[in-house]
């Protein structure tokens, strides 16, 4: 086969691969070696002479004697063409091929074939290729020398050579298109393998602006409160990272809610020290926080300024520490800074993240950059990303929440009001979630518009903002400080820190993924405040929300949600949900994807750092 040909057909097929051709496994196969006896429910081929031949109106009824066997067989054509008329003349003989039944204790085939070849196994493929073109590349690149220059070793190499070319590597027995057992676990292997590859070859690494080796052992000794042992291990991991300048750092921090990544980010900003950090945060709110918590906690010679749309604090072009919105990608004069930071990243395009990159680097050199995410993930999932880059987890949290977390329906909404009450008076704060702004037909529950006068009429100090609120940073400061009930979309889930908050309900809690459910639980107890997350569904038995209230840990809900929603695609990264792989599980099969990465040379990762 011609090189371009080739290439043209990869396209076709969508394959990036050697190992993604391997993996187009057949469909089926259509075995066509003669049968040493009849037997019904099996598709067989026998050698044939056409004794007797009946035609009634379209239908043809053909009398096979089978030689080999010294027995007879009968074919029915229910719709007989002129061209089945000529081919089965009496006297002719064929090799028949159909699949055997009995009627009336006869075996008969219906619609049997002729066959010009037999006396082979032949895979069938389905595919955007025509079957002579699948054929083509597969017999020119699947071959054992191929697939062991790509890093398998022979138990896998003999599974796929055996489901592609049947005839040389089946022996005489029966060939299933679905795997299972041991050849099942190899496919996901290999599938994991093959994925972790192409993640790796994505990978781009270029030298860094400067090393950064200031200790950040000062700011954490001076730390009213102690890390965690995760926060300790992901700050040396950084450290390790920021003083290498040959390479440019890039890695994702990921925490559960109140994991404490903003010390982490404190620390990170101390390293740096005068060669200068920049953090970008999604929303003013979060913006504003972390430079509150920047000016009580690092060292007074490191200077810290804020830039927001229409405010700032400081002189950033001084600064040492700069932290900002968007705000800062239209800067014209941003100075050079060897450290970038973008918090919450899955907030940002990957266009505006690259244009925060692009203002402060050199050329071929860049900044080390890191990324924070408040949204864990499966550690399965983590483990594949970090062959795109540096992961760290942080699964502990600095102290232990008290939130007790229920699903609740109609006839609970009583006891829901008696206990919003207590929490009031107790000067706390209620958030309730609503799942739309405005009365929807699809939706059976209430929206925020129809459900504000029932609030407002009742209590006072009642807030409302949504996504489409162009003053929801505003409303959400005012609340904080003298609210009593929030009525919100989920343009809570990530933003600011309401300490006096206790009780989150949230209403129709069945349609929200459990990710986002965890996250808005997050709202509550950030200070050790005894809280209540209340799920309001009319599906109060529903087995997704029971096993949420059991679970604590994000990383063990992002499995969970895993394995009710599937995985998504992560070297694309478009694709939210809907399995892509066809074997491989991302919820189960952890172990298969350590040793795929230690097969590439990776370490197995474990809690904490990756």
């Amino acid at each position: 086969m011609e090189e371009a040909e080739a290439k043209a057909l990869f396209r076709k097929l969508k394959i990036r691969t050697l190992l993604d051709l391997a993996l187009l496994l057949p469909s089926s196969y259509e075995d066509t070696r003669l049968s040493p006896r009849i037997e019904a429910g099996k598709t067989q081929t026998f050698e044939a002479e056409v004794t007797d031949r009946q035609i009634r109106g379209g239908r043809m009824q053909v009398r096979f004697r089978l030689p080999a066997l010294g027995r007879q067989i009968t074919g029915q054509f229910f719709k007989a063409t002129p061209y089945h008329q000529r081919l089965f003349e009496p006297g002719s003989r064929h090799v028949i091929h159909g699949k055997v039944t009995l009627y009336n204790h006869w075996p008969q085939i219906a619609q049997p074939r002729s066959l010009k070849e037999y006396g082979r196994i032949l895979p069938r493929y389905k595919s955007a290729l025509k079957e002579s073109e699948i054929r083509a590349l597969i017999g020119t690149y699947v071959t054992e020398r191929n697939l062991y220059a790509e890093g398998l070793e022979s138990r896998e190499v003999q599974l796929l050579m055996r489901r592609h070319f049947p005839d040389e590597y089946a022996g005489a027995g029966e060939l299933s298109a679905t795997p299972a057992g041991e050849e099942l676990e190899r496919l996901k292997f290999i599938e994991a393998f093959n994925h972790l590859k192409k993640l790796r070859s994505k990978r781009r690494e270029f030298p860094a602006l400067k090393a950064l080796k200031a200790s950040p052992k000062p700011f954490i000794d001076k730390l009213p409160f102690t890390l965690t042992e995760d926060q300790r291990h992901v700050i040396e991991a950084i450290r390790l990272d920021l003083a290498r300048e040959e390479r440019a750092a890039r890695r994702m921090i990921i925490g559960d809610v109140g994991s404490g990544k903003t010390m982490v980010i404190l620390a990170a900003a101390t390293m740096a020290g005068k060669e200068r950090a920049i953090l970008m945060a999604p929303t003013s709110i979060l913006a504003q926080q972390l430079y509150e918590e920047a000016c009580k906690h690092l060292p007074e010679e490191l200077e810290t300024a804020l830039v927001m749309q229409g405010r700032m604090e400081g002189d950033y072009r001084e600064a040492d520490f700069i932290i900002g919105t968007h705000a800062l990608l239209y800067l014209e004069d941003l100075p050079e800074a060897a450290l970038v930071m973008v918090d919450e990243q899955h907030r940002f395009g990957t266009r505006q993240r690259a244009m925060l990159e692009a203002l402060v680097s050199q050329g071929e050199r860049r900044p080390h950059y890191l990324q924070f995410s408040a949204t864990p993930i499966p550690r399965t999932q983590a483990m594949m990303e970090s062959e795109l880059i540096d992961v760290s987890l942080i699964t502990q949290t600095p102290f232990e929440k008290t939130i007790h977390s229920r699903v609740i329906g109609r006839s609970d909404f009583p006891e829901l009001l008696k206990h919003i009450e207590s929490e009031l008076e107790q000067e706390h704060q209620v958030l309730i979630v609503y799942p739309l702004v405005e009365e929807s037909e699809e939706i059976p529950y209430q929206s925020i518009d129809e459900a504000r006068g029932f609030w407002e009429k009742r209590f006072e100090g009642v807030y409302v903002t949504h996504g489409r609120d162009k003053n929801k940073e505003e409303v959400l400061l005012e609340f904080r400080e003298r609210g009593r009930i929030l009525l919100a979309t989920t343009v809570i889930e990530v933003g600011i820190s309401l300490p006096r908050l206790s009780t989150v309900v949230i209403v129709g809690a069945e349609r929200l993924g459990l990710a986002t459910l965890h996250q808005l639980r997050g709202r509550v107890g950030r200070n050790g405040l005894e809280s209540w997350c209340f799920l309001y569904s009319h599906q109060p038995d529903n087995e997704r929300l029971t096993k949420f209230c059991r679970t604590r840990s994000g990383f063990e809900i992002a499995c969970l949600d895993l394995a009710y929603r599937n995985s998504g695609d992560i070297v694309d990264g478009t694709i939210q949900s809907g399995q892509k792989f066809r074997w491989l599980d991302l919820a189960e099969d952890e172990a298969i994807i350590a040793e795929a990465r230690a097969r590439l040379g990776a370490k197995v990762p474990i809690e904490g750092e990756l």
